[in-house]
């Protein structure tokens, strides 16, 4: 309530001087007094200006805080009470800094270690599921790496993201919070995908591996404790339940963001699903990755795969529904359900065509 309070009071300001700035850039323009009289006739004892019941609330709520929570501590009350700036840039610290150059670079020495291991070790025999468990996660990664870009540009540009996807002022995670977290999380990508290579020189079975890794980034995200960026999680995990349950409540400018995220990573979705098959159906625990009989993972055989493939464009098509029930516009949201709809038919299609070509033998074109 204390910072909506500031926040009203930002805001009676910042209209007065836009109105005075606007009008008197129309009297230089123009050359003529009449910005400044209507002004004065109309801005100046407008009651947005002249009422000063804010500012009473201000000074009420700052002597309550000072007096009740901070023991009469004026500088710790202002200190509780004071936000910075909407989207201004807050330094990390000396240690975050460090961190995310030992992490990238511990990255990059492992992705050449990885190249390497791949070009002169042969010693898996079927590489493709190894492929599809581990593509997933490197998206994920290289997605945090390049929000990080996006927010040291949208800083650099002015672009106040804070406020615009409701962050916390006070503790928001900066590019190189998020440069950090994506080169720990390559760095563990790396060494899981090492150790499952080279699994058979190691104690721990190599189909285990990508389970530790996975479990690892489940538990780094769900982390009940107030560590490692706990704020942060908390908000994207609300953020994520918002996105899901969209129907029930109004659709926020972060949530459709985020949608349109999943949208665009809905291949790590697709590798999540392959995943839990492949271990469910296919792994052998033995030596191989896989049993050579028929794979079923690949395929829409059990329908699992194309409902899977649908919910990122249904998470998108209800939240543009929503949308249109709470603003009553047809454009652009009706045609925005209609566009990400045409993925459930694309879908169910293709499905049909994968599931009939493998049952006629005459159809083994492509």
């Amino acid at each position: 309530m204390d910072q909506d309070i500031y926040v009203e009071s930002f805001l009676s300001n910042l209209n007065f001087t836009g109105f005075r700035k606007i009008l008197k850039k129309h009297d230089k323009i123009l050359e003529t007094p009449r910005g400044a009289d209507w002004r004065v006739a109309h801005v100046e004892v407008a009651p947005f200006y002249t009422c000063k019941k804010i500012n009473q609330l201000i000074s009420e709520t700052e002597t309550v805080v000072t007096n009740e929570l901070e023991d009469g501590d004026r500088q710790k009350a202002m200190k509780r009470l004071r936000v910075p700036p909407l989207g201004a840039a807050q330094p990390a610290p000396a240690w975050t800094t460090f961190r995310v150059g030992l992490f990238c670079g511990i990255f990059i020495v492992l992705n050449v270690t990885l190249i390497l291991s791949g070009v002169f070790n042969v010693d898996i025999d079927n590489v493709w599921p190894l492929i599809r468990i581990y593509r997933g996660g490197f998206l994920l990664i290289e997605f945090l790496f390049l929000l990080g870009i996006n927010t040291y540009g949208w800083r650099q540009a002015g672009v106040n993201h804070v406020l615009i996807f409701e962050l916390n002022p006070r503790s928001n995670l900066s590019h190189q919070h998020l440069f950090e977290i994506a080169g720990f999380l390559g760095t563990l990508w790396c060494l899981s995908l090492l150790a499952c290579i080279y699994g058979r020189t190691t104690p721990i079975l190599m189909q285990v591996n990508p389970l530790i890794l996975y479990g690892f980034m489940l538990l780094f995200l769900i982390n009940p404790t107030k560590t490692l960026y706990y704020k942060s999680r908390f908000w994207l995990l609300k953020l994520l339940f918002r996105v899901f349950t969209a129907p029930f409540h109004k659709v926020g400018f972060a949530d459709f963001w985020l949608a349109d995220q999943l949208n665009s990573l809905a291949v790590i979705l697709m590798d999540l699903e392959y995943m839990i098959c492949f271990y469910s159906f296919e792994l052998n625990w033995g030596d191989k990755w896989a049993d050579p009989g028929p794979k079923i993972c690949n395929s829409y055989a059990y329908g699992v795969r194309a409902v899977v493939q649908c919910i990122p464009a249904w998470l998108r098509f209800v939240q543009c529904l929503r949308r249109y029930r709470d603003t009553k516009r047809a454009f652009p949201h009706l045609i925005n359900a209609g566009k990400y709809s045409t993925t459930f038919f694309m879908v169910t299609f293709a499905a049909l065509y994968s599931t009939h070509k493998g049952k006629d033998p005459s159809q083994e074109w492509k």
